[in-house]
């Protein structure tokens, strides 16, 4: 585990150059919410500023977690980084580990910066123990997706990587219900997926709603889907990274 660690050490370190990295999980949910986040309008019951607080919170985690990862893993076993790896002392799942310990401390900033945000510009007022249930529902529920980023990367050659995480990307985002929110045929298709589920759960919790049970369990059952996926991939891969 203290290799494990080191190495997820190094990664948020190497991270914090990343110009890229933070400008989608940290600048381009808080410029949205910026532009279009003090709306006189409500979704899913609640203000709208209420709303896009949760849906960019959602945003920068999620994109953290997905996109970035994605391509950096896949751009590492091309590079032979994981095959050097395997000559440290790092145990055999050490490297997938590190990245998911990477996606749950890197998506915290994203997330609290934007419900700060959301509580001082879009004056949003909650009371006090709504905003920790708001940030550990969008924190777990967005770093799931991690283990999803994995899959792809250790599948797929970097060039192909791209368009795939683009397309999950798009997907989970819109259907999600992250940019704007969904109704008739595309929420019922949406309320199956994580995003969504992140999303309804954060507003029914505002709303003082009693939180179906099927919204959590959704979320677990995402992340069992993820990590079945991500191990699979690792596995099927091992001879040839």
């Amino acid at each position: 585990m203290p290799h494990t660690l080191a190495l997820a050490k190094a990664e948020i370190v190497r991270l914090g150059r990343n110009k890229r990295y933070f400008l989608f999980t940290l600048a381009l949910p808080v410029v949205m919410y910026l532009i279009i986040g003090k709306q006189k309008a409500t979704a899913y019951g609640v203000d709208f500023q209420v709303f896009y607080m949760i849906s960019m919170a959602t945003l920068g985690g999620f994109s953290g977690a997905l996109a970035g990862n994605a391509q950096r893993i896949a751009q590492e076993k091309k590079d032979g980084w994981i095959r050097q790896l395997r000559l440290t002392p790092l145990p055999a799942n050490g490297y997938v580990v590190s990245k998911v310990i990477v996606s749950m401390a890197t998506t915290v900033p994203s997330v609290l910066l934007v419900l700060v945000l959301g509580r001082f510009y879009g004056n949003v007022h909650l009371p006090a123990w709504q905003w920790p249930v708001l940030a550990v529902t969008i924190w777990f529920g967005t770093t799931i997706f991690a283990a999803l980023a994995v899959a792809l990367g250790y599948k797929f050659a970097p060039d192909q990587v791209q368009p795939l995480a683009f397309l999950f990307y798009m997907v989970f985002a819109i259907l999600g219900g992250i940019w704007f929110p969904i109704g008739g045929v595309l929420q019922k298709i949406g309320e199956v997926l994580p995003t969504y589920q992140v999303i309804k759960i954060c507003t029914d919790v505002v709303l003082g709603s009693s939180v179906p049970m099927a919204l959590p369990i959704g979320l677990v059952i995402w992340m069992a889907v993820f990590v079945g996926l991500a191990t699979f991939a690792v596995r099927s891969t091992a001879e040839s990274v």
